[in-house]
């Protein structure tokens, strides 16, 4: 009987276990990529193209990925053109001023 509830609690283990990482990975796999209906978004790309010109590219990137996680759209352009995404543009900061560059 106890060599039978071992073995049921190493299966439920290694069940348990091989979940934990399927989830993982499909969570790493996802990270800088968010759907919008049927289109993909790289907000990785997206926010590359749109901090190159930044002063403080480290810092655009930041917040641009924020947005574009929440929002899935990032505006064309390195600057401006909030009106093709309304999300983003109206995302803003404690303080009150616009978050996404």
């Amino acid at each position: 009987m106890a060599i039978f509830k071992f073995l049921l609690f190493g299966l439920i283990s290694s069940l348990l276990f091989v979940s934990i990482i399927q989830a993982r990975e499909t969570v790493e796999g996802n990270e800088n990529r968010y759907s919008f209906g049927d289109l993909k978004i790289d907000c990785g790309a997206e926010c590359s193209r749109r901090c190159q010109l930044s002063s403080r590219p480290n810092l655009c990137h930041r917040a641009c990925g924020t947005c574009c996680a929440r929002c899935n759209c990032v505006p064309p352009g390195t600057y401006g053109n909030y009106e093709t995404c309304p999300c983003y543009a109206g995302l803003t900061t404690h303080g009150g001023r616009k978050k996404c560059p």
